[in-house]
């Protein structure tokens, strides 16, 4: 579990047991209500615990969708391989999953880093290779 879903997981269940002590000291509908709350909050937090990675899936593949006509129409006669951040998988949860990697034919050695915001917001974030930045063809 990634540092960050564990503060969540305590945040959240401050919260219902905060919510779950006050309703001890309340009476009558009160205490109905606020055992209410504490059950509301658990059930959306679990839901959205459960969703996010779907959620995530489908915003990469938005994010796809419109990086592919920007690599061609910027690099027409270019071959190249898009790889993703394998979020669902232990060890890359420090990884933003929402950049993508390119790596070009030419340039096997290099992979350039995408962030797509929207079809006209698209940036060349990043590099990693071993090369000099004066050998590399495709920096933006």
């Amino acid at each position: 579990m990634h540092p960050t879903e564990i503060i969540e997981l305590m945040i959240v269940g401050g919260i219902i047991v905060s919510t779950l002590i006050i309703a001890i000291f309340l009476k009558g509908r009160s205490r109905k209500a606020a055992w209410f709350l504490a059950l509301v909050i658990l059930v959306v937090y679990s839901i959205f615990f459960v969703a996010r990675p779907f959620w995530i899936d489908a915003q990469i593949d938005k994010k796809l969708n419109l990086l592919r006509p920007y690599l061609e129409e910027h690099y027409p006669d270019e071959e190249w391989t898009i790889s993703t951040v394998p979020h669902r998988q232990d060890g890359f949860k420090h990884r933003n999953p929402y950049y993508i990697g390119v790596v070009f034919e030419s340039e096997p050695d290099v992979t350039y880093d995408y962030w797509v915001e929207s079809k006209d917001n698209i940036y060349q974030i990043s590099f990693l290779t071993n090369k000099s930045l004066e050998e590399l063809e495709h920096v933006e």
